[in-house]
């Protein structure tokens, strides 16, 4: 895979697209806390991982508009409670993405000489660290009845667990409920055990859901919609997390 840059990128802010009103991206980190073990023994640091963390940091235009993901309605808010923020690096199926669930912590306007007002905003992770995983979807997807999503190819099964984040910006219509399904050979899929969402009723909607640390996921991966209701419109993205370290958790 060749050397890319930032171009074509994506931000979803609690199920909203929020990436046409986002200047920039500030820092998009996380890992675990460096804990000092160095001994009177040992001639350099010693540390250990220990709590993880996460943030995603952005600086986005001022959007008071009327409609429902611009972005002065929604972050003027400061919400209390947790808020799924998800960084696309592009926005085909397969891509990377950063995923933290977290506190939006400010919303900090600056008015500048030259008549720009940018504002910062940080998102701090919260219960969970910050995970890249890989889009199911090719961004926002949009189905208008239930669908089998295309597939990625992982390289190969692991038995490490797994993790996914649901955002659904979106919905006309009874329910929808978004699932993964895995397989050895692109051709016959099953639903991963643990890997389907709750039932949407209503966007927007987001979830994280996770399957234990020991469990096998296999090498082709898809989300696919269904619905006992009906919809004729949904608009939703999904990320993966196939963990590639054993008895890590996330």
């Amino acid at each position: 895979m060749s050397k890319t840059g930032g171009l074509g990128d994506a931000l979803y802010y609690g199920g909203f697209d929020m990436s046409g009103d986002v200047q920039a991206l500030g820092n998009v980190g996380g890992g675990p806390a460096l804990l000092p073990f160095t001994d009177i023994t040992q001639a350099a640091m010693a540390r250990q991982g220990g709590l993880r963390d996460g943030r995603i940091e952005w600086t986005s235009y001022f959007n008071p508009g009327l409609p429902a993901n611009a972005a002065h309605g929604l972050l003027s808010t400061l919400p209390r409670g947790d808020v799924l923020v998800t960084y696309c690096r592009g926005t085909v199926l397969g891509a990377p993405a950063a995923c933290l669930n977290g506190k939006q912590v400010n919303y900090d306007g600056t008015r500048a000489n030259d008549g720009s007002f940018p504002f910062a905003v940080s998102g701090q992770a919260n219960s969970y660290g910050l995970e890249w995983g890989k889009l199911l979807t090719a961004g926002m997807r949009t189905d208008t009845a239930a669908t089998l999503g295309s597939s990625i190819d992982t390289g190969g099964a692991l038995s490490f667990g797994a993790q996914a984040y649901l955002h659904v910006s979106a919905l006309t219509g009874a329910d929808v409920t978004v699932k993964i399904q895995d397989s050895a050979d692109n051709a016959t899929f099953t639903d991963v055990a643990g890997l389907t969402f709750a039932q949407v009723t209503a966007g927007p909607n987001t979830q994280r859901i996770a399957i234990a640390n020991t469990a096998t996921v296999r090498r082709y991966l898809r989300a696919v919609s269904v619905t006992t209701g009906g919809f004729t419109s949904a608009t939703f993205a999904v990320v993966i997390n196939k963990n590639e370290c054993a008895g890590v958790t996330f």
